[in-house]
C-alpha cells in the first residue's frame, strides 16, 4: 500500500484564497465606515444646501424691493414658498432685522418672533446652526438682507433633522446593496483572476516557479547578444552580461534609469523613445551596436524589451569596403583617363608628331610619379600613404584639390602597436571624405592634409592628424553636434550620414586621444586628431612651431 503526499497547493489558490478573504474584510470594513460617518456627511451637506439658499434669497433685488413696500408679506410670502419647492429645502423665512417673521410654511407663524439665534446675522454675518424650532430640530443657515449697505431684512432656510435621517437611510440601503455586490463581484473576479493564473502557472506551486526562473537566469545570462529590459518608468529591470559588456556599465544598475547610465546621448534617447526602433546603429563607449526596441502594452505602457549586437568589427569592415569601392571607381576613372591619354599619343604619332607625342606621355608620368613622391616622402608610414594616395584619387575624381602639407612628417614603423593600423584609416579615411564632402564645389576646392609626430610632454609624444578644407566651415554652435551620430548637413545617401565623425570620435576616444574642430585659416573648417603615443614616437616629433604655420593643417 502506497500512501500519496498531497501535492502542495497551487499559488493560484493560495492567491484566490487570500483575496477572497481580503475583499471581504475591505467591503465590511468600508461599510462600517459608511454607515459611522454618513450621518455627519449628511448634516455638512444640508449646511452647506441651506446657506447657499439663504445667500441667494439675500442677494436677490426682488427681495430688497418687496421689503421697501408697505406690506412685504403680500410678495414675500408666495415667493417663500416657490423657493422651497425648487431647491428642496423645508422652510424659508424672511423676517424684519428685530426677527419678526415676514413669511413661514405656517402661515399662522407669520408675525411671530423668530424662533433661533439671529444676533451674527444682525451684526452682518452668514452662519449655520441645528435649532429646535415651530418644525422641530433642523440644520439652517441665517444670513442678512441688505439695501444700500444697510440691514434691511434677514433670512433663514433649513431642513429638518428628520429628513437628514432619511437621506442618511437611503444612502445607507443603497450602500449595503453595493457592499453586498462589491464583495459578489470581487469573489467572481478573483476566481477569474485565479483560474487563469492557474492556467499561466500550469498549477506550479511557489517552489517549481522559483525553479523555473533559475533555469531561465542561467538561459537569459549565457546568451552573448545584450539583452535589456525596462519599466514603464524606464528604469533597467533586468540586464544579462552580454548587455552589461555591449554598454560598458559596471556595477548594479537594475532599477536605475537609463538617463543615469552614463551611455551616449543618441545611445540614451533611442531607449527612452517610446516607438519601436528596427536596427538602429548607435555608439557605445566603445563599440558600435544594433539597437532594437520593443515596447511591451496592455492598455499602457509596461516597458521596453532592448536588444542589442555588437557590429563594431562588421562596421569597420564596411568603412574598408566602402573605402575599396571609392578606390575601385577612382582606378575606373583613371583607366578611362589613360586611355583618353594613349588614344591622344596614339593619334599624335599617327599624324606624324612622334616628339610631342612622347612630351606628353612623359609630362603625364612626370605627374603621376611626383604626386606618388609628395606623399611617400611626407608619410611614409605604409597604410597612412597608401589610405592619401587613395584618398587624392577620389577627390581629383570630384574635382577637388587634396594637397599633404609641407610639415607632414611621420616614418615607417613610427607608430606602436597599440595604434592598429584599422583605427588610422578609420580617423584619417572619415575626416578626408568629411572635407571632401564639404570642399567639393567650393572655389578653390581643396582640402589640406597634415600628419605628424610632436613632443607632448612628460617624455611621450602624441601622433597628430589634422585635415582642412575650403567649404563653408562649422558653426561654432554646432562644434559638438558634429560628432554626434546621425547630424549632417548633407542630405542622407544610401545607409544614411552622420556616422562618420561619431566613428572618428569612438576610435580617438578609445586611444585617449583629443578631437577638436574649428575654424580654418582662409575659411572652411579644420578637424584635429590628437593620438598619444608615449615613448614610441619621441624620435619623429616634428618641429612645435609646424602646427602653427599656414598650411600646417586643416580640418573638415
Amino acid at each position: 500500500m502506497h500512501l500519496r503526499v498531497p501535492r502542495p497547493r497551487s499559488l493560484a489558490g493560495q492567491l484566490f484564497a487570500m483575496q477572497a478573504v481580503l475583499i471581504a474584510v475591505v467591503v465590511v470594513g468600508y461599510a462600517l465606515f459608511s454607515y459611522i460617518s454618513d450621518r455627519g456627511q449628511a448634516e455638512e451637506a444640508a449646511g452647506r444646501q441651506a446657506r447657499a439658499v439663504s445667500l441667494a434669497i439675500a442677494d436677490s433685488p426682488s427681495v430688497a424691493e418687496a421689503i421697501r413696500t408697505p406690506d412685504p408679506t403680500a410678495r414675500l410670502q408666495p415667493y417663500a414658498v416657490r423657493v422651497m419647492q425648487d431647491t428642496d429645502v423645508d422652510f424659508v423665512t424672511i423676517m424684519n432685522p428685530e426677527g419678526i417673521r415676514w413669511t413661514h410654511p405656517d402661515p399662522k407663524q407669520i408675525g411671530h418672533p423668530f424662533q433661533g439665534h439671529i444676533e451674527r446675522a444682525q451684526r452682518g454675518q452668514t452662519f449655520t446652526e441645528t435649532y429646535t424650532g415651530t418644525l422641530g430640530p433642523s440644520v439652517r443657515a441665517v444670513t442678512p438682507i441688505t439695501d444700500d449697505g444697510r440691514i434691511v431684512g434677514l433670512v433663514s432656510a433649513g431642513i429638518k433633522v428628520e429628513e437628514i435621517s432619511k437621506r442618511a437611510q437611503e444612502q445607507l440601503t443603497a450602500l449595503s446593496g453595493v457592499a453586498a455586490g462589491a464583495l459578489l463581484l470581487g469573489a467572481v473576479g478573483t476566481y477569474v483572476i485565479n483560474a487563469r493564473l492557474r492556467r499561466h502557472t500550469h498549477g506550479m506551486n511557489a517552489d517549481e516557479l522559483s525553479r523555473m526562473h533559475d533555469y531561465h537566469q542561467a538561459a537569459l545570462h549565457a546568451v552573448r547578444e545584450g539583452l535589456l529590459m525596462l519599466d514603464g518608468q524606464y528604469r533597467v529591470a533586468l540586464i544579462n552580461d552580454g548587455g552589461r559588456e555591449l554598454l560598458g556599465v559596471r556595477g548594479d544598475v537594475v532599477g536605475a534609469s537609463v538617463a543615469d547610465l552614463g551611455l551616449p546621448s543618441q545611445l540614451t534617447g533611442a531607449l527612452l523613445a517610446s516607438e519601436p526602433r528596427v536596427d538602429e546603429v548607435h555608439l557605445a563607449a566603445e563599440r558600435v551596436l544594433v539597437v532594437n526596441t520593443s515596447p511591451v502594452s496592455g492598455g499602457e505602457r509596461r516597458g521596453t524589451v532592448v536588444t542589442l549586437r555588437d557590429v563594431t568589427e562588421l562596421q569597420s569592415l564596411t568603412g574598408e569596403l566602402n573605402s575599396e569601392r571609392g578606390f575601385t571607381q577612382a582606378l575606373r576613372s583613371q583607366a578611362h583617363e589613360a586611355a583618353n591619354r594613349l588614344h591622344t599619343v596614339v593619334s599624335l604619332i599617327e599624324l606624324g608628331r612622334a616628339e610631342e607625342a612622347v612630351e606628353f606621355a612623359t609630362a603625364e608620368l612626370e605627374l603621376a610619379q611626383a604626386l606618388t613622391d609628395q606623399v611617400v616622402a611626407a608619410v611614409s608610414e605604409p597604410v597612412l600613404a597608401a589610405l592619401l594616395l587613395g584618398k587624392t584619387a577620389q577627390a581629383n575624381e570630384r574635382g577637388v584639390e587634396l594637397v599633404v602639407s609641407q610639415d607632414s612628417r611621420l616614418d615607417d614603423g613610427l607608430l606602436p602597436p597599440s595604434l592598429p593600423a584599422r583605427d588610422l584609416v578609420t580617423i584619417l579615411g572619415n575626416l578626408v571624405d568629411n572635407a571632401v564632402d564639404a570642399a567639393q564645389g567650393a572655389v578653390p576646392s581643396r582640402v589640406t592634409v597634415a600628419a605628424y609626430t610632436e613632443d607632448a610632454g612628460r617624455g611621450g609624444s602624441e601622433l597628430v592628424l589634422r585635415v582642412s578644407d575650403t567649404g563653408a566651415g562649422v558653426d561654432p554652435a554646432h562644434a559638438d553636434l558634429v560628432f554626434q551620430r546621425g547630424y549632417s548637413t548633407k542630405p542622407a545617401g544610401e545607409g544614411g550620414r552622420g556616422l562618420g565623425l561619431a566613428l572618428v570620435r569612438q576610435a580617438v576616444r578609445r586611444h585617449d586621444g583629443t578631437l577638436t574642430v574649428t575654424e580654418a585659416e582662409g575659411g572652411g573648417a579644420r578637424f584635429e586628431a590628437r593620438l598619444p603615443l608615449g615613448d614610441a614616437g619621441g624620435g619623429g616629433t616634428a618641429p612645435a612651431t609646424a602646427a602653427g604655420r599656414p598650411g600646417a593643417g586643416g580640418a573638415v
